[in-house]
């Protein structure tokens, strides 16, 4: 058979891609997080130039920086910002803080800007300053503030699995019972008024570092494996991070809060470690990280919720060298603060269908 012309190619080129696309949107979405404990990294407008470079539309930070917000504006980035734990006292105690909160960094920036969600706090559950008794009433007081501005900007707050009591099977996850009655069932009460969504951050490194001899690390990296059934269910699950989600969907529905959806704010794995950290590795980050971005783009939800697409930000943006603790804290950045990457991951649909990954994950 001859050759295909040139110009033959280029449309089955177009065909083949514009299928994948069309697949695709079947997918859900992957974000960064831009987190900046560090001081070697880029000036913001470059780091938005590296973003849109690398295709990506989405970011989360930790805070609500000026410079960042301005870089962001008119650039097609969303953002999800938020207020620290350290700010939470102030905000749960005062309308007029919140107000003045959001007058000062949310609305100057609206008119340019896409803001996802406002994260208030951080993992506050296991926040060593007790924090958790502020979270509601700083949630209520950010949303009351949002809506004297006529604002629809989602309010949550980013959730630890350390927060559930059990996770193993997924179908048996619970939340602490101690935290259920004072701030878990209105936090889902919230999120259900308000029409938001529960953050969650989620890390399989963490409990494969710590059971190494039990979980396979194809299980835990999206490899292909043989799977581990949930008893109760039925269910194989090929992939520890959606194990750990449906847990928290087993958690919500135990509590009768089915209809809340998720957004996984956080999961990412380090390129470098301590000797003790089991699994950090360059290699290992970048099968997780890339196996993940296929995952998400290219395939329905979890098990227990197939029709969800999953919503993901990965952590993070850069290595952050001076952030304390283990060494594997400094690296889980996709990009070295020269703008390097550290491996090679593809972060948009169109550089997924550029390296020709055209179906789901293998498995």
């Amino acid at each position: 058979m001859a050759a295909a012309s040139p110009s033959q190619s280029h449309i089955i080129t177009c065909i083949v891609f514009t299928s994948f696309l069309h697949l695709a949107f079947a997918g859900g979405t992957i974000g960064v997080n831009y987190g900046r404990i560090a001081d070697n990294l880029p000036d913001p407008t470059q780091v938005v130039q590296l973003l849109k470079s690398n295709g990506v539309t989405r970011i989360k930070l930790f805070d609500t920086e000026s410079t960042v917000l301005k870089a962001l504006s008119g650039s097609g980035i969303s953002v999800i910002v938020a207020i620290p734990n350290e700010h939470l006292s102030s905000a749960a105690g005062n309308q007029a803080y919140t107000d003045t909160w959001v007058e000062s960094n949310i609305v100057p920036y609206t008119q340019d800007t896409t803001f996802d969600a406002i994260a208030v706090g951080n993992e506050v559950f296991s926040d060593p300053n007790n924090t958790t008794e502020l979270l509601i009433p700083a949630m209520k007081n950010v949303h009351a503030s949002l809506m004297k501005h006529n604002l629809s900007t989602k309010v949550s707050t980013p959730v630890a699995l350390s927060a559930l009591a059990n996770s193993y099977p997924p179908s048996a996850g619970s939340f602490n019972p101690d935290l259920i009655e004072p701030v878990i069932k209105p936090l889902l009460n919230f999120l259900r008024n308000t029409e938001s969504y529960i953050m969650v951050n989620a890390y399989p490194f963490f409990a494969y570092e710590a059971n190494a001899n039990m979980i396979s690390l194809d299980y835990a990296l999206f490899r292909e494996n043989i799977g581990d059934t949930d008893w109760k269910t039925g269910i194989v699950y090929k992939s520890l991070l959606e194990a750990q989600l449906d847990a928290v969907y087993s958690a919500m529905e135990a509590l009768q809060f089915s209809d809340i959806r998720m957004v996984v704010t956080e999961t990412g794995w380090p390129s470098v470690g301590d000797p003790n950290e089991v699994g950090a590795g360059e290699d290992n980050a970048g099968q997780y990280c890339g196996n993940l971005v296929r995952r998400v783009l290219t395939g329905g939800g979890t098990p227990l919720r197939p029709a969800d697409p999953l919503d993901v930000y990965l952590f993070a943006l850069f290595n952050e060298d001076q952030k304390p603790g283990a060494t594997s804290e400094r690296h889980y950045g996709l990009f070295y603060p020269n703008e390097q990457k550290v491996y090679d991951v593809p972060l948009s649909l169109v550089a997924l269908a550029e390296k020709g990954n055209t179906v789901g994950p293998d498995f």
